[in-house]
């Protein structure tokens, strides 16, 4: 290994760490050793520190025993007279660096000096997007992310760089500047949109900021592996084998991004580097330990994706606008619209059919009506989607599958913004789409090359229609109503009576090894992506994958929803670790949860009920945890009785609960969840002869505390306080 990369690494670990020191006896000076340190909205302290040591950073004060630690792994430089090619010193000096850097970025959200968060810079990630984000590194819709640190030769190359890794969909966490210039700034100079939802994060200015990428992947590696914290080992063996990351580093790569990188690769992230500089030979630290240099811009992604060892399948669609995932994402702003359809503007709808073969013309794609070309910007068009497929494999039960599939096929076309489904549907085709020659024909295009691509165990052939003209929308838009009422029926008259087996869901297993999802015709996934239907459609489109059907067997425990054969399984495909799991209970075996939940249930002893936070919610709860603390506690596949990771859906569902006494049980739920289930829960508060049982449930504005909602129910008259005790 180069003396070179090792002494300056080395020192500017010693230089990190020296600013840091400054910079914390400042804060002491200025606020005092006890003053609260954060990252905003996270369970997860200081996540790299509580990861790495388990060390719990709360006050200025604690920041001593992390520096302390950092200190006792700083190497001294290498001597100009004795060299020893050895690694580790290099990486204890990379681990310090990154225990210094936390240090310092959490102490600029004390002092606001720099400020962390700006128009432009995000500043670290809180817990939502974590876990909103982290699930698409389970199931594969992310395969890994790309640091970059300083900038482009110029903004033209950096733009066409960061339209390759969202082709690639790639996740671009960016910090550092090289001679003033950042990578993150040439993008927003040229109206790139950047932030979360297309990919393109902008950490910070400085090198150091990009301990917010290694923090996403050290929370990731605790709250979807069930990793604890402090156990820096499998830490940083969960990294290198599950979360595909590397390093690119743009322009003259200084002391500090030598030191940044020197910790990066003990995560197993590599550096590809644009530079001269020496390379590192693997020696199986990680899956490829080099620092790769003086590789072009032309060349730099694709290489990087060869030394991680990412396996990423883009296929070729004649469209004129870039197309991946990272520009599902991306605003379409009203200023920036050439034409507009649906979002109670128009009539507009999507729809999937089945048709005989003889019936379905493969590859036509037709347009009746105006085309784009024929529209003055800024037009308001009606719009229908109609999308005919056969095959010998496909059953009307797959279509609503299929349907949920266009909004995110259509949005990963840059430029085109899609929200909604069925007749809610909300187009919008940006003026740089229509300049770069996109029309509505290449939306049948995308359907037609992505479906038969996904769908190729089932679909045969695919034709797509799109009317825009007001009399054909109108009519088709009847037709494909007619449709969905038969399906919302279908569902409706399915219990987990009816049917004699459930579904599994193990796709999160990759981060959560211990967790199994059962699914059932009035329980959905924990994601809210799966319901019954879905799961059985997805076991017959590829009956390997991660829905398999669950034979219920022989009741255990009607009220708890307990089968023999659901508890076969979950032991098997747990591996022992999780024998029994009932399916209506938060007390008796909960369902284990992964990460990926939407909103998390807590017993509420005091008030002999129970609260759901769903994740949005920011704020303190009455359980004395904000819901980052709870998911931390929940995730990672265990059963914690008197928690329980939900999809949303289940709130609404008969079964919900029915072993505790129901919605009934329910004595808090945040304001904005209480009102975005309302008209779902109707029917269930009907039943229970309460409709207006959600006033008298607690909210945010009532009570924050367990004892101020055990106060608020009482005045109510709630129910609860006069059930069976709880425990």
């Amino acid at each position: 290994m180069s003396k070179i990369i090792a002494s300056a690494a080395i020192r500017g670990a010693h230089s990190v760490f020296a600013k840091t020191e400054a910079k914390l006896a400042r804060a002491k000076e200025s606020f005092g050793a006890d003053a609260a340190i954060e990252l905003p909205n996270t369970g997860y302290y200081l996540p790299v520190i509580y990861g790495l040591t388990g060390e719990k950073v709360e006050k200025l004060s604690d920041m001593d025993a992390v520096l302390a630690y950092a200190s006792d792994l700083l190497p001294e430089v290498p001597s100009e007279k004795l060299w020893l090619p050895y690694l580790g010193t290099t990486l204890d000096a990379g681990i310090a660096t990154l225990l210094a850097e936390e240090c310092h970025e959490a102490l600029n959200y004390l002092d606001n000096d720099p400020p962390p968060v700006t128009d432009l810079w995000l500043g670290a990630a809180d817990d939502v997007i974590m876990r909103a984000r982290g699930v698409e590194f389970v199931d594969g819709s992310a395969p890994g992310f790309a640091a970059v640190v300083g900038a482009a030769p110029d903004n033209e190359t950096a733009v066409r760089l960061a339209r390759e890794m969202q082709e690639k969909m790639l996740y671009v966490f960016m910090a550092g500047h090289d001679n003033g210039v950042a990578f993150g700034e040439q993008l927003d100079a040229e109206g790139i949109q950047l932030g979360w939802d297309t990919r393109l994060v902008p950490f910070g200015r400085e090198v150091y900021s990009q301990i917010y990428s290694i923090g996403f992947a050290t929370r990731a590696a605790m709250a979807f592996g069930g990793v604890r914290p402090g156990d820096y080992e499998r830490i940083l063996a969960y990294n290198k084998s599950r979360i595909f990351a590397f390093v690119l580093a743009l322009g003259e790569v200084t002391d500090e991004w030598y030191a940044t990188a020197a910790g990066a690769i003990s995560y197993g992230f590599p550096t590809i580097a644009t530079s001269g500089i020496p390379q590192i030979l693997p020696t199986g630290v990680c899956t490829y330990e080099h620092v790769v240099s003086n590789i072009s811009c032309d060349e730099l992604v694709q290489r990087a994706i060869e030394v991680r060892g990412l396996k990423i399948k883009v296929l070729d669609i004649p469209i004129p606008v870039s197309y991946g995932p990272a520009f599902e994402g991306e605003r379409v702003r009203k200023e920036d619209m050439y034409a507009e359809a649906g979002g109670q503007k128009t009539a507009a709808f999507e729809f999937v059919r089945t048709l005989d073969a003889s019936e379905v013309t493969e590859g036509k794609i037709e347009v009746v009506g105006p085309e784009l070309e024929e529209l003055e910007p800024g037009a308001l068009v009606p719009l229908g989607i109609v999308v005919d497929v056969s095959g010998r494999k496909m059953q009307s039960d797959f279509e609503p599958v299929i349907e949920r599939q266009l909004h995110h096929l259509v949005c990963f076309a840059e430029g085109v913004l899609h929200m909604g489904q069925r007749d809610l549907l909300w187009l919008r085709v940006s003026k740089a789409a229509r300049s770069k020659g996109f029309k509505l024909e290449h939306i049948g295009e995308i359907l037609h090359a992505k479906l038969l691509d996904e769908f190729e165990a089932i679909i045969d052939k695919v034709q797509v229609t799109i009317y825009t003209d007001e009399a054909k929308v109108l009519e088709m838009r009847e037709t494909a109503r007619k449709t969905y009422a038969k399906r919302d029926e279908r569902m409706a008259g399915l219990t987990d009576e009816t049917v004699d087996v459930f579904y599994s869901c193990t796709l999160c297993q990759s981060f959560a090894p211990t967790h199994v999802c059962v699914v059932t015709p009035e329980r959905i996934g924990l994601c809210g992506a799966y319901n019954w239907l879905d799961a059985k459609a997805s076991n017959e489109l590829n009956p390997t994958g991660h829905n398999q059907p669950i034979a219920k067997g022989l009741v255990v425990d009607e009220l708890a929803g307990q089968w023999s054969g659901v508890n076969e399984f979950i032991s098997e495909k747990s591996g022992g670790a999780v024998e029994r799991m009932s399916c209506y209970s938060l007390l008796t075996d909960p369902m284990t949860s992964c990460g990926c939940f939407m909103a998390v249930i807590a017993l509420l002893p005091m008030c002999n009920g129970v609260m759901i936070v769903n994740r949005e919610f920011q704020g303190m709860t009455p359980s004395g945890m904000k819901f980052s603390t709870l998911a931390g506690a929940v995730g990672g596949g265990v059963q914690v009785p008197g928690f329980m990771g939900i999809g949303r859906g289940y709130i609404a569902s008969k079964k919900f609960l029915s072993a505790e006494g129901g919605f009934a049980r329910v004595v808090w739920m945040p304001k904005d969840l209480k009102e975005a289930m309302r008209s779902f829960l109707a029917p269930r508060l009907e039943e229970m002869g309460k409709p207006d049982f959600l006033e008298m449930v607690a909210d945010e504005t009532v009570a924050e505390t367990e004892e101020g909602v055990l106060e608020f129910i009482t005045s109510t008259g709630h129910p609860a306080l006069a059930m069976d005790p709880l425990l």
